[in-house]
């Protein structure tokens, strides 16, 4: 007897609902201590003439709870491309470049940590959603994260560019859609960001473009 659609696609359907199995995240592995950031920081981008500026930024700092910041971004990085700390100057190519090379390395960090907490081989992912608002590139960076982890050439893959702060919940949404209409799926979500794209030198209305805080998650569903 010839199953019906309903049948079909019933038996595609996972029994029960999705399921985070693991996660991992990772940060860049330079530090920077909030007391020392804004010495760092107008000292590197040659603002330190800015006195008014420097020490409204150190009162902020002071106030806002927060102990590190992990950074993409060095000071030998700046010196060798110092376009980055003038506003006046053309840098986005440099900054694209940094970005297409560290985000899906950032990733794929956060991405093995999870793996590892999840317990079982690789090859078993079947889906592969990558998030970044930074370092748009082609092929993308679902790609070469596929490259870096080694992982099936055949797993299916989700690029998802430029959503902003609500991109954790788009992708999480994604995942769930397919992990339950896909028996067996195996959904491996990374998200990965560095702010090398808005690092900028400071001025009246603008401090600290790097926004100080460099994060990757990944999240196994089911």
């Amino acid at each position: 007897m010839s199953m019906t659609i309903d049948e079909i696609r019933q038996a595609q359907r996972a029994d029960g609902p999705a399921s985070i199995l693991a996660m991992g995240t990772a940060v860049p592995p330079n530090v920077y201590h909030q007391a020392e950031f804004p010495d760092w920081y107008f000292r590197v981008t040659k603002s330190e003439h800015m006195t008014k500026l420097k020490q409204k930024f150190k009162r902020m700092c002071d106030g806002s709870m927060i102990d590190k910041r992990y950074m993409h971004v060095t000071e030998e990085m700046l010196n060798a491309h110092p376009n980055m700390c003038d506003d006046t100057a053309p840098s986005l190519n440099v900054r694209q470049d940094l970005a297409v090379e560290a985000v899906p390395r950032l990733g794929a960090e956060a991405a093995l940590k999870a793996i590892a907490e999840w317990g079982r081989p690789k090859s078993q992912i079947t889906h592969l959603i990558f998030h970044t608002t930074c370092g748009i590139d082609m092929p993308g960076a679902d790609y070469k994260l596929l490259r870096l982890l080694d992982l099936p050439h055949d797993t299916r893959r989700v690029m998802l560019y430029q959503q902003g702060c609500f991109a954790g919940g788009t992708v999480l949404r994604i995942a769930k859609d397919l992990a339950e209409n896909n028996r067996g799926a195996r959904v491996l979500v990374v998200c990965a960001e560095i702010f090398a794209v808005i690092f900028n030198q400071p001025n009246e209305t603008r401090l600290d473009g790097s926004s100080g805080r460099h994060f990757s998650g990944t999240a196994r569903r089911r």
